[in-house]
């Protein structure tokens, strides 16, 4: 059976070797995790408000999606989860074009024709657009990876994936397909012990998450995923391996998604009161402000200052998102082709003239109605 790496216990004392961090990099962990959960209550929020359709919880997780982020380059690939809010913003991708994603407004990168939550960018950091359906990307994630070092890259690719995303087709052949050619990737399996209401006992009989690993030729390492120093450190470990050559690293990180599956979800239903009052003593920002503030890092004052920042920042973003126009009904034809043909272009002259005649809300630049 695999161990569970530790270095915080959750009381925020070291139990385990701390590794080589700067004060910058710390305070930047903090803050992509403040910020994390600050987004998270915000989407909820707008959720329930009727402001945007759906979003996926994250509270509870932001150590795993920030830990595993900060030993990155902007330079390699993530193929994420759609429970990854900290490590698109750890790495700097503004909350603003996230919130972009979350209204489907005409700044969106999806241009209003992905669900919110389905996050997709370039810069500042390679972003693979997230799918909902379950462990599609993962041997997606491993081509890419595959693609960097046919390149000449020493780039890697990690691939996030919940407890669920292991029983998945997905799962197995990009396991087998890395494993077989020691492709540089990182398989991060963020296990937050329910697949919607399917709990881990239902999902697997193994012993741990990360002993599949042995199955594929693969390292298996499990970690505290409500440590964020640990995920850094399991993941580090894994990112030199890769860039070294030495192939993917299977990493299970043990967490608690601390509410529903999504929005549409009733954890009520299913997880048991005892449960979740057990993962909140675990809670991960509480852990990681508390070493910071035993190690004189901050003091408390400074983390309050950085918390009001961080609801600031995300507050003023999802009003600038709110505002933006919604997206052109002609992109639905431009983002086709490069150049558009000219049965593509009739199509679009078409459409836009159909909905304007019947005034369906779409005035004369072509603006659809959602």
């Amino acid at each position: 059976m695999n161990a569970t790496l530790q270095i915080l216990d959750p009381a925020g004392r070291k139990v385990g070797k701390v590794p080589k961090l700067k004060h910058e990099q710390l305070l930047r962990m903090l803050r992509a995790m403040l910020m994390t959960r600050h987004f998270d209550d915000r989407c909820m929020k707008l959720q329930r408000t009727g402001k945007i359709g759906f979003s996926i919880p994250n509270t509870g997780i932001e150590a795993v999606s920030v830990g595993a982020a900060a030993p990155l380059r902007k330079t390699d690939w993530i193929a994420p989860s759609y429970r990854d809010f900290g490590m698109a913003l750890y790495l700097g991708v503004p909350a603003e074009a996230m919130m972009d994603n979350m209204f489907g407004n005409a700044a969106d990168t999806g241009r209003g024709r992905q669900m919110p939550v389905h996050f997709s960018f370039v810069e500042p950091v390679r972003y693979l657009s997230i799918s909902s359906p379950i462990g599609t990307h993962i041997p997606q994630g491993v081509g890419i990876a595959m693609a960097m070092r046919k390149r000449g890259e020493d780039g890697v690719c990690l691939i996030s994936f919940g407890d669920g995303g292991t029983s998945s087709q997905g799962f197995h052949s990009g396991m087998n397909f890395a494993g077989v050619f020691s492709a540089p990737a990182i398989f991060l399996c963020q296990n937050n012990q329910w697949a919607i209401s399917c709990p881990l006992d239902k999902q697997t009989a193994s012993e741990t998450i990360a002993i599949k690993g042995e199955a594929y030729g693969i390292p298996g390492v499990r970690v505290d995923g409500n440590d964020v120093l640990a995920v850094y450190q399991v993941v580090h470990d894994a990112v030199r391996r890769a860039r070294a050559g030495e192939g993917p690293t299977l990493i299970e990180a043990v967490t608690m998604r601390m509410g529903g599956h999504s929005t549409s979800d009733d954890p009520t239903r299913y997880v048991d009161k005892g449960m979740l009052e057990e993962w909140r003593e675990k809670d991960p920002l509480k852990r990681f402000r508390q070493y910071l503030l035993e190690e004189a890092v901050l003091d408390a004052r400074q983390i309050e200052q950085l918390d009001e920042e961080c609801a600031a920042v995300i507050l003023e973003a999802a009003k600038a998102a709110e505002a933006k126009t919604r997206p052109p009904l002609e992109t639905v034809f431009t983002d086709v082709y490069q150049d558009m043909p000219e049965h593509i272009r009739a199509q679009r002259e078409w459409c836009i003239h159909h909905y304007s005649s019947r005034g369906e809300g779409v005035n004369e630049k072509g603006e659809f109605p959602l």
